[in-house]
């Protein structure tokens, strides 16, 4: 029979037995950026910056005895998702989404990293609408933050390509033509308007104008019932 968690909530279910795993403060966070590829200690640290470096240890440790991440022995010091972990990527992008449709503005020191912001595309990523468009990349700066979004065929293949990016041993999707490469920039302040669908805030460093129009459709968050404004009217 499965022990439980010391901490456990005292009940038998499946929301229950998974916040017991995955539940504690900055957990997700973790598992969110290790989506992006292994990450060593250190990048980690780097990519959440307010997590204290004991509360860091204690939860990678957690994680590990939960089966959610190993070590990664070909990198020292390197943590990866295990499968187990990885079948928890529908329920962090679900989450993103959530957050996005949720009102609220960042703080002053608030970090943006690019395996956030791959975070968002992905789910913001609409696979039926790109699977009509022909293969494009989009290279996307917002704040500190730099990303390389190649979709094809309705799939979505997303790289770090900022000056601290870490290498991953991955095969990329490719583009046929470099007249479908889109560079761009947005301030991090305005990517829930451009998210939602407003492409004002883009501003083009190179590529076609028409491909402002296709990014807008590929990348779009819908509101969720309740948030926003009918839900500050509501309350009103």
């Amino acid at each position: 029979m499965a022990t439980r968690s010391p901490r456990g909530f005292g009940q038998y279910g499946g929301v229950a037995r998974a916040v017991e795993r995955v539940g504690e403060r900055w957990a997700l966070l973790i598992v969110r950026d290790l989506l992006a590829g292994a990450r060593r200690y250190s990048d980690l640290k780097a990519g959440l910056p307010r997590i204290p470096t004991n509360i860091l240890s204690d939860r990678l440790k957690e994680l590990q005895l939960a089966g959610v991440i190993r070590r990664v022995p070909t990198v020292r010091g390197g943590y990866e998702l295990t499968a187990l972990g990885r079948g928890l990527e529908p329920v962090v992008l679900a989450l993103e989404r959530w957050g996005w449709a949720a009102p609220g503005d960042a703080a002053d020191g608030d970090v943006f990293t690019a395996d956030a912001l791959g975070i968002t595309l992905r789910a913001a990523f609409r696979s039926d609408v790109a699977a009509a468009f022909p293969p494009t990349e989009y290279l996307l700066h917002a704040g500190e933050a730099s990303v390389s979004a190649v979709v094809a065929g309705g799939a979505l293949d997303v790289m770090d390509v900022g000056p601290d990016a870490l290498p991953q041993p991955q095969g990329r999707l490719s583009v046929g033509s470099t007249e479908d490469v889109l560079e761009f920039q947005v301030a991090v302040a305005d990517l829930d308007r451009l998210l939602g669908g407003d492409v004002s805030p883009l501003e083009v460093l190179a590529g076609r104008s028409e491909l402002v129009e296709r990014f807008g459709s590929t990348f779009r968050f819908d509101p969720l019932p309740g948030m926003g404004v009918d839900a500050e009217r509501s309350a009103a």
